[in-house]
């Protein structure tokens, strides 16, 4: 098991002694190590981005403890050395990584996590080599990361990440900000990752389409505690999705349309609009 939440809650605390903000109660969770892609989803405040940084231990529980492989997350862990381990097993792709870029070059932003954890420096910059080449960004690695572009140093960022190749990838809205085609360029590289070495790769996102083309599992949080944990299918094909406070993706609103008002016959195994398309032009099924 890669990671286990085992009755975890999480109180921010408040301005005065006592006063507390409930941020995530009581909450049971399993996530392997490997070839699950979960999409953690809810409406601002359920809780979602509080339960993902309990998961490399940004923030400690309350009460409860947080598994992660053979270690286990107490209240009482803050200067525990063994963090650092955790980290170096998940990584976190933040909300505008791009923020945290800060070296000279481009190179250097890259390898600087590697060193951090202890890797030689020959070995850092080997996995740098490696994972530019990976993203297509060999041609950026002697410029200054400030003079790129947007989607670039996204990318750098992300680069930054995968250079010392954790086990688990936890993505915070990684698509936000990019234009359309970014977006699809930026998950198509994490399904790849996964694709290929089977890490497991969990996604906090507000955009339904985004989840339902890429995860096979979906845990939605409301009101702090997990309303759904199964697969995406079945999420959206009963009510659950309303009483998580979710949307249905577009390609499901198209594909009701097409079945109930034009008599088609298109199942929810449907994910994406381009997936679509090929149905209806290999001939769907149709009364």
């Amino acid at each position: 098991m890669g990671i286990s939440f085992k009755e975890v809650t999480h109180k921010y605390p408040g301005l005065k002694r006592k006063q507390f903000t409930l941020a995530i109660k009581d909450i049971n969770l399993d996530i392997s190590d490997k070839n699950e892609f979960v999409a953690i989803v809810g409406k601002t405040g359920s809780g979602k981005t509080t339960l993902v940084e309990h998961m490399n231990g940004l923030l400690l529980p309350t009460s409860g403890t947080v598994g992660v492989f053979d270690y286990v997350i107490t209240p009482k862990e803050r200067k525990n050395p063994k963090m650092n381990k955790i980290r170096k097993r998940i990584g976190f792709v933040f909300q505008f990584p791009e923020y945290q870029l800060f070296e000279e070059t481009v190179l250097k932003d890259i390898m600087f996590a590697p060193l951090n954890f202890g890797f030689k420096e020959e070995d850092a910059k080997k996995r740098a080599l490696e994972v530019a080449k990976k993203l297509h960004i060999e041609d950026l690695l002697n410029k200054s990361p400030f003079n790129l572009s947007g989607g670039q140093m996204r990318k750098v960022a992300i680069a930054g990440i995968l250079s010392y190749d954790p086990d688990i990838l936890l993505l915070d809205e990684p698509t936000r900000g990019l234009d359309p085609l970014g977006q699809v360029e930026i998950m198509e590289l994490f399904k790849t990752i996964q694709e290929e070495t089977g890490k497991t790769i969990i996604l906090i996102s507000h955009d339904m389409d985004l989840v339902y083309k890429y995860a096979t599992r979906v845990v939605a949080m409301k009101n702090q505690v997990i309303e759904y944990d199964g697969n995406k299918e079945d999420l959206f094909l009963s009510n659950k999705y309303l009483e998580c406070n979710l949307v249905k993706p577009n390609v499901l609103q198209l594909i009701d349309y097409l079945n109930d008002k034009l008599g088609y016959n298109i199942g929810y195994d449907t994910y994406s609009l381009e997936d679509l398309i090929k149905k209806l032009e290999g001939g769907a099924s149709h009364e």
